[in-house]
């Protein structure tokens, strides 16, 4: 199993949600955060100022199984490009196990 972590443009999430859901990936979680990167020049938008390292991000924590791993990166990666400084980073973890609450399941099976 992996901890897929990511961090995309809020604006993306929509189009990042659907891409994971097509990809059989139907449960993550996800927070708003606001985080500095290496931009040091800001950017006009529409007559105002704004700097690419404050706007606001969505941070997803996804576990999957092994097999999925490749499908649900280049999942968010398609959909969350835009090809502009900022489009945010993906970080994978291993995890040594899990265990569903519920039933006491733990391994795999428990992401399922």
């Amino acid at each position: 199993m992996k901890k897929i972590e990511a961090i995309i443009r809020k604006s993306k999430f929509d189009l990042v949600k659907t891409a994971l859901h097509n990809v059989e990936v139907n449960f993550f979680s996800y927070w708003d955060v606001t985080g500095v990167g290496n931009e040091k020049e800001g950017h006009v938008y529409r007559g105002i100022s704004y700097s690419t390292s404050e706007i606001q991000r969505r941070f997803l924590s996804i576990v999957v199984n092994d097999a999925f791993v490749k499908s649900t990166v280049e999942a968010i990666i398609k959909s969350a490009a835009t090809d502009k400084v900022g489009d945010g980073k993906i970080f994978i973890t291993p995890i040594e196990d899990a265990y569903r609450i519920r039933t006491g399941e733990n391994g795999g099976d428990s992401l399922n």
